[in-house]
């Protein structure tokens, strides 16, 4: 398994603890880990596409925007990655906002977020 798949992998994991953490009424925390999965699948991205794995989130968000310009199909990613990273982690995790119904349905999307990320990466 390639450091990506492995790392895609990790995505879905923490996407699932993020389902487990909103059955469990733990919406703060599904909030971060559906915002961790959303960073981990980008990240998986990055790395099958330009061979290096960013180290911190503002390169993340740089290597994002710089793929979105190589490969235009990306761009499909860019606005939901901001999304949950303002949403989730910002709002949510960090400033406490977490209306559930809004939650819910961010983190339930992370889902096809990594199985757009995927896709991409293959291409």
């Amino acid at each position: 398994m390639s450091e990506a798949e492995t790392i895609f992998k990790d995505a879905e994991t923490l996407y699932e603890e993020a389902l487990k953490d909103l059955e469990a009424g733990r919406v703060r925390k599904a909030a971060e880990n559906a915002w961790a999965a959303t960073l981990r699948a980008t990240n998986a991205l990055i790395l099958s596409k330009t061979g290096k794995l960013p180290e911190y989130v503002p390169d993340t968000r740089e290597r994002l925007e710089e793929l979105a310009i190589k490969h235009p199909d990306v761009e499909i990613l860019i606005g939901r990655f901001y999304t949950r990273e303002t949403f989730l982690h910002g709002h949510c995790f960090y400033l406490g906002r977490c209306p559930p119904d809004t939650v819910e349905r961010r983190v339930r999307e992370t889902k096809a977020y990594i199985e757009d990320a995927k896709k991409l990466s293959c291409r």
